[in-house]
């Protein structure tokens, strides 16, 4: 079993920024299998994104050379048709005859836009009759040829090989392949099947129609830093909010989601979360959902990334200084939101605060925010990421700037009493 993460090009700009993060990505994974974690070997752990080709090649040539049956397992939307397309080792039977593609080409666009349809079709009125339970669907399975041989699963017959099959149909609508796709490949070698996306959660149930597929993250997003002071909210799309508890803290946010956030007032926070007022606050939240916001609880910034995070006072190029001298600590921790994305939370507080504070049993208390969501669920946390710093917004050049730079202050206090002299003794004259 290898362990696959796709779309690695959501997590940093270059590639070599997302090998670096491999260490990180193994620990989330051992914190994800609680206890046991540590004794798991995850030695076959790739990261790999099909849009820039990162580490796809190299997949493709570990399916060729193992063979056998390769099921793709995964959520919708995570990637999975666009990765067989690219890692299907296509073109590679033996005695294959380029003449004949060449010559079916202009009939096999129209014969392969029929079967894909009649395929999805198919394989979505079976789930439907097996979702009921019918019995008749069960009868259908069973064999003409062999009649002693029963199909007990809902794996369709395997295609002809060809060397350049149909790929399975991409979209980012969730739960376009409907039913297994099974291509065999190298003269009977191995073959790949890509199975139907698991359900990423009931999230999407409570946003608007026309706005659903706002909550699948395309591209990798640059956040712009969002400031909550005391008494403030983050409001995600109007479906999740995020307030600190800690007092006298200011906690920076990094929304990584593909929807628009606010920073407001805490109360009006609630009211239209819960949609208790009108507002012109762009929110996807469906009409009813209000009444279904609840605490998905209380999250601890408990992670230091204070090296990371201080700028010149860490960096060895600069003042080099350990951070464990530092008067100041800097916590932060990664709020996930299910099948959307992840806000990056960042505060600092003083250390001598931090060590004096007491909770049970001698523990440290972290400063803390809660979240609200619907139902208190699709909500999580984990150790963070510091993807801010990976690649935040680009510098905008000298030559596309629209606002006229800072006037340099330099000597300005000089000449200002320089000029005021001039002036008393003009007066004294």
């Amino acid at each position: 079993m290898s362990f696959i993460i796709t779309r690695s090009d959501l997590l940093a700009p270059k590639k070599e920024q997302v090998d670096a993060l491999m260490p990180y990505l193994l620990q989330v994974l051992r914190d994800a299998l609680g206890a046991s974690g540590k004794d798991v070997r995850l030695g076959n752990v790739r990261c790999v994104s099909s849009k820039r080709g990162w580490w796809t090649k190299q997949l493709k040539e570990d399916i060729w050379n193992r063979g056998g049956g390769g099921w793709m397992v995964g959520k919708v939307n995570v990637g999975k048709s666009n990765l067989f397309q690219n890692v299907f080792p296509k073109g590679r039977n033996e005695n294959v005859n380029f003449g004949s593609l060449r010559q079916d080409a202009s009939t096999q666009a129209h014969r392969d836009e029929t079967m894909v349809s009649t395929v999805n079709m198919q394989g979505l009125f079976a789930r439907e009759r097996f979702d009921h339970r019918d019995p008749a669907a069960f009868d259908e399975l069973r064999s003409d040829d062999n009649p002693e041989s029963y199909v007990t699963s809902l794996l369709p017959p395997a295609q002809a090989e060809t060397a350049f099959p149909v790929m399975p149909v991409i979209s980012a609508l969730p739960g376009t392949t409907a039913s297994p796709i099974r291509l065999p490949f190298g003269g009977g070698k191995g073959e790949l099947i890509d199975l139907p996306g698991l359900s990423r959660g009931s999230l999407e149930e409570h946003v608007k129609d026309e706005r659903k597929l706002d909550l699948v993250m395309q591209h990798r997003v640059s956040p712009e830093q969002q400031v909550l002071k005391p008494g403030q909210s983050l409001l995600i799309g109007g479906l999740v909010r995020i307030t600190p508890t800690t007092p006298d803290i200011v906690v920076l946010a990094y929304p990584f989601v593909p929807v628009e956030v606010h920073v407001t007032s805490a109360d009006k926070a609630i009211a239209i979360h819960t949609q208790q007022r009108p507002t012109g606050v762009t929110t996807i939240t469906k009409e009813g959902a209000g009444g279904k916001m609840a605490s998905a609880g209380l999250f601890e910034l408990r992670w230091d990334v204070t090296k990371q995070r201080a700028g010149p006072l860490t960096s060895p190029t600069a003042v080099g200084l350990k951070s464990s001298i530092l008067p100041f600590v800097i916590l932060s921790t990664d709020i996930l939101i299910e099948g959307c994305g992840w806000v990056e939370l960042v505060a600092q507080v003083r250390k001598k605060d931090l060590e004096q504070s007491a909770g049970a049993y001698g523990a440290k208390l972290f400063p803390t925010v809660e979240v609200f969501s619907p139902y208190g669920k699709h909500v999580g946390s984990r150790r963070p990421m510091n993807a801010w710093l990976l690649g935040g917004p680009k510098p905008v050049p000298r030559s596309k700037r629209t606002m006229r730079p800072r006037r340099s202050m330099k000597g300005v206090k000089r000449r200002l009493k320089l000029a005021q002299r001039v002036v008393k003794a003009d007066l004294r004259g």
